[in-house]
Parts: C-alpha cells; structure tokens; sequence
C-alpha cells in the first residue's frame, strides 16, 4: 500500500495529531512566557535598582531550574506517561509566572530618583531657585549601617529574590516539555514526516515570542503603579532611564495562557501506533540512523514482551545508558557546538533591547516592539524554509550539516555588518563631553563640575536629565546651572541656566525641558539599516534550526532519544543559557557612564553607557563565541564526511558479493535501507 493511501486512511484528528496541535500549543505558550520575561528584563532591572550582572543571574535561574530535574525526567519520564508528565510541567510553569509577579503586590509605589520635586512650582508661577536647592538637599551624605538597612528593610529592594524563584519554578516546569515531547512525536510518526513537524511546532512556537515582545512592548507604556497613582504627577515618560513599566501584568497574563497549554496533556495516552508503518518498512527506516550510531550504541535483541519497568530496574539501568550516550562522538561534538552557540545567542538576546536603547537612542518599549514584530517572524520564516529543504531534497545528515554550516556562516557576516553601523554617544557635557563641547569620555563624577555650575553645591549622585536649548542634555537641573523654573510635572521649563549660555552652542533663552535630548537624524536612519541587517542574519540562522535536530535525532540510538535529548539540553542550558546573561551583564556594566542612586543611597541601575565601549564589549563576545561554534562545526563535518567515505568504500569492495543482477541476497526492503545507508552492509566500525 502506498504511503498516501495510508496517509488518506489516518483519521484527521487522530491522538498523534493531537499531540502534534497540543505540543504546538504549549511551545507558543512557553516561548510567549519566556520571550515576556526577556522583554522584562530592563524593567525588572530599574524597578529593583540592580545591576545588569545580577539581572544576568535572575534571567540563567531558568536554566538553574532546569539543570535540578533535567536528567532525571528524561531518564525515567521516557519509560513514564510523557503526556501528563508535560501536562505537569505546564502547571508547574503557570505557578512560577504568578511567584514572578507576586512582589509588585508586596513593594510600596515606585519612587525614581528625581531632584524636581523639590523646586516645582506652585500654579505655574516662576519657583525657587533649582541651583541653590539642590544643593541644600544633602544628598551625598552617606547613611549609617543601621539606617541603611531599615530603609532597605522598608523599601523591599530583596524582593526580587521572588522574581528568581519563579523563574526557576518555569525552568523546572519546562523540563519535560522538548525531551518528552519530541521524542514521543518522533517515536510515533513516519520519520519523513518527522522534519515537518518539527518544522511546524517550531514555527508555531516562534509567534510566542512574537506576542511575547510584543505584550513587553505594551506594558512597558504603562506606568509600573497604574491605576495606584495619578499620572499626571509622573514626571517622567516612557522614554526616560528611571522609568518603570508594568512589568507584573504581563506575567499573570502568561501564566493563565500557561494552564491552558497544559489541559489536553492529560487526556492523551501513555504511546499510540506507529504512523503507517509495517514491519518491513521499520527495517527500512532504521537503515540511515544505524549509519551513525556506535555499535555499543544499537539496539539489542529485546523481547517481544518487556518484563514491567520498576523503577529500581531504571535506576539500575541509568548509568550504563548514560556511558553508552557518551560513547558516541558525534553526539559530544553536537553538544559542544550547541553550547557555545546558545552561549552567543542567550547573551545577545538578552542585551539586545538594551543594545538599542544605549546605541540608536530607542526606547525600551519601541526596542523590544520592532524585535517582535521583524525579528520573529523572519526566525519563523527561516524554520519553515529549513524544514521545507529537508523534506523537498530528502537530505540525508550529511546534506542536513552543511545547511546547518551554510546559513550559520551567511548570519555571522550580516552581524560583522553591524558592528560599523553605530551612533555617536549622547552628548551630556561632563560625561561624553566636556563643558566647552570637546568630545571625550568620562567615568568619574568630577568632571560633571564646571566654572559654570560651581557655586551651585549639586549632587553628583542623581540623575534627573533636562534637554537644553542648545541640544545637548545635562545630568540635572543644578548641574545644568539653571536658576528658575516654570510650570510643574512633565510640563517643567528651566530658565536662565549658566551651563547652556556658556557652551559651545549659547542661546538667548538658556533654558531646558525634562528628559534627554532626541539623538541626529542619521541615527535613526542607521537604525532602519540595523534592523534590516538583523531580519536578514535571523531568517539565515533559522534556517539550520531543524536540520539542526534532524543530526542530533538520527546520531543517536532510539532507545536512547529521550535520554540523549535530555542531556544535550541539560548541557546546552546549563553552560549555554547560565553564565551568558552573568558575564555579557559584567562586562556591559563596565561601560557604564552614570549609575543612578537608591531609594537609601547606594549604587542602582545604569542610566547611561559610552556607546562605543558598549558595542565593543556585547558584539566582541559574540563574535568570539559564534568564531569558535564554526571550528566545532567543521569538525562534525569533517567526521560525518570520513564516515561516508569509509562506508562507500566498503560498498566497494563488497561489490563481487551481489549476484548476476547486482543485487544483493536478502529481504528487499533490508537491502534498500543498505542502500539508504551508504551501501553499509558491515556496521562494525563506530564514529
């Protein structure tokens, strides 16, 4: 019987397809969950005043979640009931995103550091002097140990310790969901079919992190106490460094669409039948697979009817799998490749939106916007093309490596392009500036002290911005000299400011409006450019996605498949997806210009980098680890090739074997499968 008259014959909601349409699901649901906190992660950072190196860590405690239960629940959850141990997970991770959001519910109102409340004016009338009393504010004085510490008592400032909990709560949960879940899809569908659909729970996976960053991109508008503050009074607006979006909305949202995901894993069955396969075909689909796989790794000549599993006999048989696993080279090389990649990846995307904050001057919420709405769905797009190339050509693991190597390369060059694509830093005299308008940059706090604005006694901690007229923006209102203001909130003009009429560039007025300065028009040009190039860099290196786990599936023992999946991303996020948010987030610290200051003193979040030392640090570890992935590459090519050799050349010399008709003795469809395989008919030789 052909394959489409068995194909015709499946019902069209068979329990394989619903499995198919509820892994689709929850992948959106987790990718939507994960790519929330991703788009999160500069909110989380300013409203707890932390620093990017600990942001890096509470963004990795996912993986941390993950590394505790990972090689436990592939081991054993393969020889369990995967559907509801998945159905588990997805509870599991709804849990987490409420924790994560819990400590809104528990911290006082946002309360940014700012110097205008101090100097605002009554009824729109001419106000105090900003100069002089910002400077009878004493706001340098340091704390006591004892004051210290009942104010950060007061303010809650380790309340995000709840946000790292829930999010390794979601790392926890997530575990069962790619190991269990593929290897169950692969297990009971035609292995043609396998690529596809694949393809097409990673294509519709990828629209999570569409709406994903897109929700970060609204609730970043909205003020982080709306609905518990009058907004009118909020001096700041959603381009400012202080400001703070609803960053815990977006996790109660995720978490109900989480439990949803999670309902249909409890109805599905333990296994199904295989899809339309006879036993004559098994043989023939076996034929590729065993091509790279060890022979200690094969299968061995289990009974018809296993004995019942225990789990004292699993245990038992834990160890053994786990050195068999680690026999096959090809399947150590993979690994190795893949961490080092998601090493680049994991601290690219993580920085990305900051990236575009502090070099092309966007804000959070339109930074992480235009990542949903091009990146995404160029990703999306690049998966369905490498899982169409793979069904299209019939590839082998051979062709399916060099796509993999192929598209990688064409991405790594469209991100060298972006390195020469940069802006010129902000221009804030004292900072990237001096006060007589020569450029320079500046890590110390004395420089902000000029002629201009000495007798003024301001503090050197605070950053509250003012954009003045003559296009550069100071520090603050003191440090700006002005010495009068009109008007009140958002509405706030600073006049006669000495600073403005002694720069390079005076004008009459001198006066100043709140926030930073907008960058020159040719950024914003560059930054169309930018995101051309990266919609390009992504769709090429989504490409590889599936070909990608169409090697690591097909290098490895079926017996094995759910174990192996579990290791490979155990290893992959653990030394992937942990130390990247930590170390991208130390050295990006290193080029902070200006920290902003704690509700109780104290160093809080970065309000602005030097640009330039910015971009050196992100893109040189990526260029650096993405160099050292494509050594890796090539050696798995290099071993995949030398296998194919060896095994055409046994063909060879085997040749004389076959009879009159040049067709070897035996059952058909066993022959067809040697001829899959690279004519192997001796597989004693292991990679």
């Amino acid at each position: 019987m052909s394959v489409e008259k068995k194909m015709a014959q499946e019902p069209c909601c068979s329990k394989l397809k619903m499995f198919l349409a509820a892994m689709c699901f929850v992948y959106f649901a987790k990718a939507f969950q994960g790519s929330y906190m991703k788009s999160s992660i500069t909110q989380i950072e300013r409203r707890f005043d932390i620093p990017s190196s600990l942001i890096g860590l509470i963004d990795g405690s996912f993986e941390v979640g993950n590394l505790l239960v990972i090689a436990f629940v592939s081991y054993f959850g393969a020889k369990l009931h995967r559907p509801r141990l998945i159905g588990a997970g997805c509870l599991i991770m709804a849990m987490g995103s409420f924790i994560t959001a819990a400590p809104h519910f528990f911290q006082g109102l946002y309360k940014y550091e700012t110097t205008v409340s101090h100097f605002s004016a009554s009824n729109g009338t001419e106000s105090i002097l900003p100069c002089l009393t910002n400077g009878s504010l004493a706001q340098d004085e340091i704390p006591t140990v004892e004051i210290q510490a009942e104010c950060e008592k007061a303010a809650s400032s380790s309340l995000w310790l709840y946000v790292f909990l829930g999010n390794m709560l979601r790392g926890v949960g997530e575990t069962p969901v790619m190991p269990l879940g593929l290897s169950y899809l692969d297990d009971f569908s035609r292995e043609e079919n396998t690529a596809l659909y694949m393809a097409l729970i990673q294509t519709v996976g990828i629209m999570g992190p569409m709406f994903g960053f897109m929700l970060g991109s609204f609730c970043a508008k909205l003020y982080v106490d709306i609905g518990a503050v009058d907004l009118d009074t909020i001096s700041i607006n959603h381009k400012d460094s202080r400001w703070v979006g609803a960053w815990w909305l977006g996790f109660l949202l995720t978490g109900g669409v989480m439990l949803l995901a999670g309902i249909p894993f409890w109805f599905l069955p333990k296994s199904l039948p295989k899809q339309g396969e006879t036993e004559s075909e098994k043989k023939f689909n076996e034929g590729e697979q065993d091509c790279f796989i060890p022979d200690n790794n094969k299968h061995s000549n289990a009974p018809d009817k296993p004995a019942p599993v225990t789990m004292a006999a699993l245990a038992k048989d834990f160890l053994p799998s786990l050195k068999k696993l680690f026999s096959n080279q090809i399947y150590l090389l993979l690994v190795c490749t893949a961490f080092v990649q998601v090493n680049g990846f994991i601290g690219m995307i993580t920085f990305k939106p900051k990236f575009m904050e502090q070099i092309y001057g966007q804000s959070a919420s339109k930074a992480i916007f235009f990542i949903g709405i091009m990146n995404l769905p160029a990703v999306a797009l690049g998966i369905v093309t490498g899982g169409f190339i793979m069904k299209k050509f019939k590839l082998n693991v051979l062709g399916a490596t060099k796509i993999c190597i192929g598209t990688s390369l064409l991405a790594f060059f469209t991100m060298l392009i972006q390195y020469f694509l940069q802006c010129d830093n902000t221009q804030v005299p004292g900072l990237t500036l001096s006060y007589q308008g020569v450029p320079q940059v500046s890590y110390q706090q004395n420089t902000l002290i000029s002629p201009c604005n000495m007798g003024c006694s301001c503090s050197l901690k605070h950053w509250d911005p003012i954009c003045a007229s003559n296009g550069l923006t100071y520090a603050s209102p003191c440090l700006a000299g002005c010495q009068s203001s009109t008007g009140d909130g958002k509405n706030m003009v600073f006049h006669n400011c000495t600073c403005v009429g002694d720069s390079p560039f005076p004008y009459a007025n001198m006066s100043a409006v709140l926030g930073q300065c907008p960058r020159k028009s040719d950024c914003d040009y560059m930054f169309k450019v930018y995101m051309a190039v990266t919609v390009i860099g992504a769709f090429l290196s989504a490409c590889g996605a599936t070909p990608g786990y169409i090697i690591l599936l097909r290098s490895i023992n079926p017996e094995l498949k759910s174990l192996a999946l579990g290791i490979y991303t155990l290893i992959v996020r653990t030394l992937g997806g942990i130390p990247p948010p930590v170390y991208f987030g130390a050295f990006i610290d290193r080029t902070c210009l200006k920290w902003g200051t704690k509700q109780c003193g104290g160093r809080g979040a970065c309000r602005i980098y030097d640009s330039g030392a910015f971009r050196n640090a992100f893109l040189g570890l990526i260029y650096g680890l993405y160099s050292l992935s494509y050594i890796l590459w090539g050696v798995v090519y290099i071993r995949l090739s030398h296998r194919e050799k060896k095994l055409a050349l046994k063909n060879q010399l085997k040749a004389p074997e076959q009879d009159g008709n040049g067709v070897s003795a035996g059952n058909g469809n066993a022959s067809s499968a040697i001829v899959k395989c690279g004519e192997n008919a001796d597989q004693e030789t292991t990679i």
